[in-house]
C-alpha cells in the first residue's frame, strides 16, 4: 500500500466520492494500489486493464479513428480512458494511464513517455510525464503520478457529479 494510496481513499470515503480506473502500463497497479487499503469497498468501484487497443475501443468507448490515427500513447487517449471508465463503471471519477515502460519505444514514443488522466463530471485533465528507469520504474512512477493528480483533484473538490 502506498500513502498517496491511503490519502486518495481517506479523502475519498470522507467525501463519499468513487473511483474507477482504466490503465494500460500500469495494468491494474493503481486499483491494487487502492484495493490494499482499508476502506477501499466505500470507494473503489472497480478497474479495467486495457492493454490491447480493442480493449480500450470495446470496453471504454475510446474512438478508433483517434487510436488508428495517434496511437493508443496519446492525451486524448488517456482522457477518453478516464471518462469511460467513469461512465463503464458507475464512478465520480475515473484514472487512466497510458505509455510506453519499455524496454523498447513503442508508436514512436521513447520509453518512459506515459499520460495520465483524471475524469469528473465537471472536467477532465490530462498530464503528460517523462520518467527515467526500467519497466518496474516507470509503471511504478505511473502509479504514483495519477494517484498524486487524483488527490490534488478531490482536495479542490471538483469531483462531485452535478446534482
Amino acid at each position: 500500500m502506498t500513502d498517496l494510496a491511503t490519502e486518495v481513499i481517506a479523502r475519498a470515503a470522507a467525501d463519499g466520492v468513487t473511483i474507477a480506473t482504466a490503465e494500460s502500463l500500469t495494468a491494474g497497479l493503481v486499483a491494487a494500489a487502492l484495493a490494499d487499503v482499508p476502506g477501499a469497498s466505500s470507494v473503489l468501484q472497480g478497474g479495467i486493464v486495457a492493454y490491447q487497443r480493442s480493449v480500450k475501443q470495446n470496453l471504454l468507448g475510446v474512438d478508433a479513428a483517434l487510436l488508428a490515427g495517434a496511437g493508443a500513447v496519446d492525451p486524448r487517449v488517456a482522457a477518453a480512458m478516464a471518462e469511460g471508465a467513469r461512465t463503464a463503471l458507475g464512478a465520480d471519477v475515473g484514472l487512466a494511464t497510458t505509455g510506453v515502460a519499455g524496454p523498447s519505444a513503442h508508436e514512436g514514443k521513447p520509453v518512459g513517455t506515459v499520460f495520465t488522466a483524471v475524469s469528473t463530471a465537471r472536467r477532465t485533465l490530462t498530464t503528460e510525464h517523462r520518467f527515467a528507469g526500467d519497466r518496474e520504474a516507470v509503471r511504478a512512477a505511473s502509479r504514483d503520478a495519477v494517484l498524486a493528480e487524483v488527490l490534488e483533484e478531490l482536495t479542490r473538490g471538483t469531483n462531485r457529479s452535478e446534482g
